[in-house]
């Protein structure tokens, strides 16, 4: 098809482009007027017991804790585990993402952090989300060592190291218009292609459809 034949298509179908456009202007406007989304974080940090040789607990690491931790992770990862979420509230988007890196005030690859995230429509929500999530994954935390039987006072905890907070996602907009934008004219340009194609087809084939007045079944007429 060259490009004449193109243009000759969508002059012939321009009310399929009209009615493309259309749609995707409309299918534009939550991207204009998006509706709020707020994320939450926080960040939770798996702690060995104090020991009588090792009081500070910062100085009584093991590398297992990193272990134990991503062995949870990957409980609530599961579908059992996302039921169990889901069971307690936690409907929206999720994410546990484990830290391992080590910063000023914790060494690296010792002390396993993970960070808690959770989307919702409201600062209050998200918040609540990562509360929930952390008190479920603190709770697979201690029930791990209890089916061990590890004495509660010898038991590694969890303890909340950045506290949950909010803050609204603040997306790109121009990118996205742009994006809905081509998105929208690729499919008028092809839709009005397409029923082109479409019709020509369907009208060639009621061209050669055969007449049944000259059937060759048909009564003669005697002259």
């Amino acid at each position: 098809m060259s490009p004449r034949d193109v243009a000759e298509a969508l002059l012939r179908r321009w009310y399929v482009l009209v009615l493309a456009l259309l749609l995707t202007a409309v299918g534009a406007y939550p991207v204009i007027r998006p509706a709020p989304q707020y994320l939450s974080s926080a960040v939770v940090v798996l702690k060995p017991p104090v020991t009588g040789n090792q009081p500070n607990q910062l100085t009584n690491l093991q590398p297992p804790l990193a272990t134990l931790s991503y062995g949870v992770i990957q409980q609530l990862a599961s579908p059992a585990g996302r039921k169990e979420l889901n069971s307690v509230g936690v409907h929206g988007r999720y994410q546990l993402i484990p830290r391992n890196s080590g910063t000023s005030a914790t060494p690296a690859y010792l002390i396993p952090s993970l960070q808690v995230q959770a989307r919702a429509a409201g600062p209050v929500e998200a918040d609540t989300a990562v509360r929930r999530i952390i008190d479920v994954y603190s709770r697979h935390v201690s029930g791990l060592q209890e089916a061990q039987g590890v004495s509660a006072g010898a038991r590694i905890n969890a303890s909340v190291l950045v506290a949950p907070s909010a803050a609204q996602v603040q997306g790109n907009k121009s990118r996205a218009v742009a994006g809905t934008a081509l998105l929208g004219a690729t499919a008028a340009l092809l839709s009005a292609l397409w029923f082109d194609q479409y019709a020509l087809r369907r009208r060639n084939r009621k061209g050669t459809s055969p007449d049944p007045r000259h059937h060759s079944g048909g009564i003669p007429v005697a002259g």
